[in-house]
């Protein structure tokens, strides 16, 4: 099978297609033979090598998240599962592939409506999305400033935030044409990369953070007494050292930071969201904002494109044969 892997850590040059074994499933997985695979932020950031602690190595497959039918499942599956379209978690690798296994409890049916590039788009970002606004302790009537909005992620914070009564929605982000298609989607208030509306600011109840980088601190400045930030990724890389002296600097405002990883979300509550999310966008109350189908053997191409920030929604890779699906 052909799949897309890295030949070096660095910029997207160092992916290369490589032409791979069929592989065979376990016992508890599947197998997936994709219509769509999701392309990640996180991808990125274990593509240039920032993760190389976490033991990822030259030669590692990228892709978390995948779509389409099930040929085969392993030891003590239901084998009901072999013929269906789903959508499937792969985790933090294996999925750029034309054949990616994945464990079969992260299984969930698409929707008949819906096809294989809306179920990646959708899928992982509304689990982190949602998973973050809980660690944040949201709920109803309380302000969100999602900061990195026009990414997957950010896209589905603005919409459950809005969809989950928030008072008000706020985005960073990059262009006003981007700020008209966040308003579009649930933002109610439009700032610039650095959290400024070129006025007077408001104060947030909740941000949830894509970004990080070395302009987090400063958005401790945007939250209200008892506000919490949550990151829920690092795709600007990660914070100065110090970043909480600026909390502690506010200490009598009671500011809480965490961070939030879907490592820690459980395989069952992954399923819900996810179901849920899929059968929200199949009855159109989410929108599957996609900013690009490419082909697989284009993955480099998609990730030039996430660097260049020209990304407004999700990438997606499709193998040959799969791009209508």
């Amino acid at each position: 099978m052909q799949a897309v892997a890295i030949r070096t850590f660095g910029d997207p040059t160092g992916l290369e297609v490589v032409d791979l074994p069929d592989p065979n499933p376990e016992r508890g997985q599947a197998l997936i033979v994709t219509e769509a695979i999701g392309v990640g932020g996180v991808d990125s950031v274990i593509r240039r090598g920032t993760l190389a602690e976490y033991g990822f190595r030259e030669g590692h497959i990228l892709g978390g998240e995948v779509a389409g039918t099930v040929a085969a499942v392993g030891a003590e599956v239901d084998t009901s599962w072999v013929g269906r379209r789903v959508w499937g978690f792969a985790g933090l690798g294996g999925g750029y592939a034309e054949q990616a296994v994945v464990p079969a409890e992260s299984l969930v049916p698409l929707p008949a409506n819906m096809s294989a590039v809306d179920a990646v788009t959708v899928g992982s970002s509304s689990v982190v999305a949602h998973f973050g606004l809980r660690h944040a302790r949201f709920v109803p009537g309380e302000s969100v400033l999602v900061r990195g909005a026009a990414g997957g992620i950010g896209i589905m914070a603005v919409q459950l935030a809005a969809r989950g009564g928030a008072g008000a929605v706020a985005v960073t982000t990059s262009s006003p044409e981007r700020g008209s298609r966040l308003r579009a989607l649930g933002a109610t208030r439009v700032l610039d990369r650095s959290g400024d509306a070129g006025e007077a600011s408001d104060d947030y109840d909740v941000i949830i953070d894509v970004v990080s980088g070395v302009d987090l601190p400063s958005f401790f400045d945007r939250l209200r007494p008892n506000g919490r930030m949550v990151a829920v990724g690092v795709v600007g890389g990660n914070p100065p050292a110090d970043f909480g002296t600026r909390m502690f600097a506010a200490f009598q405002r009671s500011l809480s930071f965490a961070t939030f990883s879907a490592n820690t979300v459980t395989d069952s509550d992954r399923r819900a969201v996810t179901a849920e999310s899929l059968a929200a966008t199949s009855r159109g109350e989410l929108e599957a904002v996609v900013h690009e189908v490419l082909p697989l053997e284009q993955a480099a191409l998609a990730h030039r494109k996430m660097d260049a920030g020209e990304v407004f929604g999700r990438l997606v890779l499709t193998p040959s044969g799969q791009a209508s699906k």
